[in-house]
């Protein structure tokens, strides 16, 4: 889940938000309302500062990669699967979320990460599709097949707000290149949440900023890196409303749509 993430928000509204003035990298003043993790690409995250006494801004690549990935091709079968000499195919992995309340036991892909690279991840929205299941009109028994309705989901008093997250640098053993690469956390999903991911009942960790801060203490216990990523944001701070099943190909994907045959969330 939380494979589509979104954010827009001014220069002076990012200003406002962290109370200090900062030199912000061009990625974050980039208007970009809807971004599918499965693209790969860059995104603003925070991280600390090499001294740890100060947050530096910074863009790394949506897709966490463990760094025994040898080259780009490996990455491409990691990610996309592939087929071996024998014609067996192999899925691919995917590492755009990581599950909090397992992330860091021990022989998890993330664990070294989740206890010495913790970052956190700018929004302004995310996207996720609810699952409902029509009634069949000579039944009146549920379909089989679910209809997909995509829901934005936004925190109306945070114009950006931060999720968990842990990084991890690459480097292509060929080229020498090296570029960081970032996993969203997730937890089980609140009321509101649970009602529009209702298949997966999964969401971000999402962070007040007390939260926010302690996540990049270095000095973190294991038992406290675990009790943050499963926080549950509360869902009576969270707004979700519908938008068009081809929002990511609208101009403006966070307009609202509404679908007359769906029902109603139950309020939180």
């Amino acid at each position: 889940m939380c494979y589509i993430n979104g954010i827009n928000v001014s220069l002076a509204e990012f200003i406002r938000y962290k109370q200090h003035e900062k030199a912000l990298k061009e990625v974050l003043l980039t208007d970009r309302p809807a971004h599918k993790g499965f693209d790969y690409g860059d995104w603003p995250i925070i991280k600390p500062s090499a001294d740890g006494k100060d947050w530096d801004i910074v863009s790394m690549e949506w897709g966490f990669l463990p760094s025994y990935l040898k080259n780009v091709d490996a990455v491409h079968k990691f990610r996309h699967g592939y087929k071996d000499e024998s014609g067996k195919f192999h899925p691919p992995l995917t590492t755009l979320n990581a599950m909090g309340e397992e992330f860091i036991k021990p022989g998890k892909m993330f664990r070294d990460a989740g206890l010495h690279r913790r970052c956190l991840v700018l929004s302004s929205q995310f996207y996720e599709h609810r699952h409902v299941f029509p009634l069949n009109k000579r039944t009146g028994l549920p379909l089989k097949t679910a209809l997909k309705y995509p829901y934005r989901i936004t925190i109306p008093t945070k114009p950006v707000f931060m999720m968990a997250g842990i990084y991890q640098p690459w480097t292509d053993k060929e080229t020498g290149e090296t570029k960081e690469t970032f996993a969203i956390l997730t937890t089980k999903a609140n009321s509101l949440m649970a009602q529009v991911h209702n298949t997966k009942m999964r969401m971000p960790v999402i962070f007040t900023d007390a939260y926010a801060d302690e996540w990049t203490d270095p000095d973190l216990s294991e038992q406290r890196i675990l009790e943050l990523a499963s926080f549950q944001f509360p869902s009576t701070l969270m707004q979700a409303h519908t938008v068009q099943k081809s929002f990511l190909g609208e101009l403006d994907p966070t307009i609202e749509h509404s679908y007359q045959s769906l029902p109603e969330l139950d309020a939180n």
